[in-house]
This record gives structure tokens, C-alpha cells and sequence, in this order.
């Protein structure tokens, strides 16, 4: 057990670790080409077709993670595990980068910057606040990337239980990484009304930088440490 649990724990700080470095990794769309993706639109229509997507896709990684996984308590990480858990959160950060900019609140920064700050939200589940510069710049010093660290992993050992059902089948896994998806929408999408800016009130935002090596979001994404 003590050696199951050093596993464990070693895991989850892989797996940090790896979403760390990929964040920076995940394609994102800007508002402009959002618009011209789903014409005619509004905010909320095109958030909602965001979620669908960013759930299905979610789903899918589930499906594996449930096909993959044989044991319902396995003394360390298996690899496949692992790049699946990573490959949700791949999806996740996806969703809640472009939901900022659907909701008019792309972060200030560079890529990096931003990809930190999205890290953030999706640990803390809530919108990132652009008012508070300290909020964006999480992971840019050995500090501040040890902080992002714990607060990952925090995440994964509270989602933890959560993995169990998955062990079942893939069924299991697609509806209940599905249903995980949508809820932390929900609450990003909740926060972020809240400070909503109107398109027609947002200044002109040059477009978002691209990747030198993206990530592959669909099916099973690329270099996910398995």
C-alpha cells in the first residue's frame, strides 16, 4: 500500500508536470475565426457548440481511459492512463481558452502567459480574472510553477475517485467524462458572464499566436507521456 500510494503520487506529479510544459502546446482559436467557423452566432449559441464539442471529445478520451484501465487500484500510474487523464485536460484547457474569447476576456500576455493563466482557471475551475495581473503570472518563475504544480495536482487527487467508474468499461468512462466536461464549463461559463465584454465593445486583438508543435486534441493527442 505505502508503495501503491509513492506510485500514485509520483504519477500525478508526472502528470503535472507534463501539462505544465504541454499547455503552451494546445491549439486555440481566436474570436475571429470562431466567428467565421459558426456564422451568425452569438456568444452564448457559439459557447454552447464550444461545450458539445469540447464534451464529445472529452467523451472519447473517456471511452478509452475505460477500455485501457484493468485495475481498480493500480499500484503506479500505467502509461496509458496517464496520457489519457493528460489528453482530457488537453481538451479542457482547449474549451476554457476559447471560451475567454468568446466571452470578450483573452488574457493579456504572451503565449506562455496565457497558457499559464488557463492552467489556472482550470485547476481553480472559475474564469480567469484579467483585472488582477497576478493572476497571469503563474509559472513564469520556479516559485510560481511550483505553486501551479501543487495546485494541479490538488485537482487530480480530488478528481481521483472520480477515475474509478472508468475502470468498469468504456462506456462508463465516455458518459462520466462527458457529464465532468460540461460541468466545468458550467462554472467557467458562469464566472465569466459575469465580466462578459460585448463584441461590439472589444477593441481589435491581434491574432493568437500559433504553437511551433501542437498538440493533436482530436482522437488521441500527441506527446501526452504515452
Amino acid at each position: 500500500m505505502r508503495k501503491g500510494g509513492r506510485g500514485a503520487k509520483a504519477g500525478i506529479g508526472y502528470l503535472a508536470d507534463r501539462l505544465i510544459e504541454n499547455a503552451p502546446r494546445v491549439p486555440v482559436r481566436d474570436l475571429t475565426t470562431l466567428r467565421k467557423q459558426f456564422p451568425g452566432l452569438g456568444p452564448e449559441q457559439l459557447a454552447d457548440k464550444l461545450v458539445a464539442g469540447a464534451a464529445n471529445a472529452s467523451s472519447t478520451v473517456g471511452a478509452g481511459v475505460g477500455a485501457a484501465a484493468m485495475m481498480p487500484v493500480p499500484p503506479a500510474m500505467p502509461a496509458e492512463l496517464a496520457a489519457e487523464i493528460t489528453g482530457v485536460a488537453a481538451v479542457e484547457l482547449k474549451l476554457i481558452a476559447e471560451l475567454h474569447e468568446v466571452y470578450g476576456l483573452r488574457p493579456g500576455g504572451n503565449l506562455k502567459e496565457r497558457s499559464a493563466a488557463y492552467l489556472t482557471s482550470w485547476t481553480q475551475e472559475r474564469g480567469v480574472d484579467v483585472t488582477r495581473p497576478t493572476t497571469l503570472n503563474a509559472a513564469l518563475g520556479g516559485q510560481m510553477k511550483r505553486e501551479l504544480r501543487q495546485q494541479i495536482m490538488k485537482r487530480m487527487v480530488r478528481n481521483l475517485p472520480n477515475l474509478m467508474p472508468f475502470m468498469v468499461g468504456a462506456a462508463v468512462g465516455a458518459v462520466m467524462n462527458r457529464r465532468d466536461t460540461k460541468k466545468l464549463a458550467e462554472k467557467i461559463r458562469a464566472d465569466l458572464r459575469k465580466r462578459q465584454i460585448p463584441w461590439d465593445a472589444l477593441p481589435e486583438l491581434p491574432p493568437l499566436e500559433t504553437p511551433d508543435d501542437p498538440l493533436r486534441i482530436a482522437g488521441r493527442p500527441k506527446e501526452l507521456g504515452g
